[in-house]
């Protein structure tokens, strides 16, 4: 199973048919993994940020939690009502115990936020497939969300899909709403990430603060940049990279989106 880091850029993703990234995830099936089922999915979402690790171990129907404020109430009507993946959830938790992560909290009541549910709402409609949530630590660095992902990457040989989900621009105040053209600086950081990324610079990712031009502008806080490094390090060594969406909205925000196989696999 390949790993993927996916822009969810906007809640408004799940209503606003005008955006190119929300037929890129309606897609999914179709264009990116045609034929193939996950048996779970394992998400990590710039919405769960914790101190230290936690799981969701829902064993029965994930809720939808809806964090964000002052969008149209149809949002608010929207259910993504997944099974949840206990077992994976458990599997996960001993993997990263094993690599020296723990301890690793269980949280049975959490649901999904919507840094999880908006794209799989869009990937896979049905919401049969179980789902399970790993939180991120903003306060670490970026080389420590990849080693998280490297002791996640046994899970992708028993059919789990890991999703990194986080937006490869992410300074809400420099958004804009009049279809003026990205700026300067979301470009040059944009153009510097898919060139690194598809050059396998995954040393130049970890350190994307010191390497990044514009990097403080375009990632002013590392919460949604971290699930692209877990996804990196998941995939296993140094995966082969492949850019499957780009696209922006607001101005400023950048949808680009990748998937990581395994060398392995090649």
């Amino acid at each position: 199973m390949d790993t993927f880091y996916l822009s969810h850029g906007s809640p408004t993703l799940s209503i606003d048919d005008s955006l190119e990234a929300r037929h890129f995830l309606k897609s999914w099936r179709s264009q990116v993994m045609p034929g193939v089922r996950p048996k779970a999915i394992l998400v990590v979402s710039a919405h769960w940020d914790t101190r230290s690790p936690e799981i969701n171990v829902i064993n029965g129907t994930n809720d939808t939690i809806y964090d964000f404020y002052g969008f149209p109430k149809p949002m608010y009507k929207l259910k993504y009502p997944a099974p949840g993946a206990p077992l994976v959830a458990r599997k996960a938790r001993d993997l990263l115990i094993n690599a020296g992560f723990g301890p690793i909290k269980e949280d049975t009541k959490r649901g999904l936020d919507h840094g999880a549910w908006v794209p799989l709402l869009l990937m896979y409609p049905d919401a049969d497939i179980p789902v399970c949530q790993l939180s991120l630590q903003s306060d670490r660095d970026a080389t420590y969300h990849y080693n998280m992902g490297r002791a996640l990457a046994p899970l992708r040989e028993e059919g789990v899909l890991i999703i990194g989900s986080g937006s490869a621009t992410h300074n809400l105040r420099a958004l804009a709403f009049d279809n003026k053209p990205p700026p300067t600086w979301a470009i040059d950081f944009d153009n510097w990430l898919k060139d690194a990324v598809l050059n396998t610079r995954y040393d130049e990712v970890n350190h994307f603060y010191e390497k990044a031009p514009s990097a403080k502008l375009a990632q002013p806080w590392p919460d949604h940049f971290y699930p692209l490094h877990v996804a990196i390090g998941a995939a296993g060594g140094n995966p082969v990279s492949e850019l499957i969406h780009t696209s922006w909205s607001a101005g400023s925000m950048s949808y680009t989106s990748f998937r990581f196989k395994s060398p392995a696999a090649n």
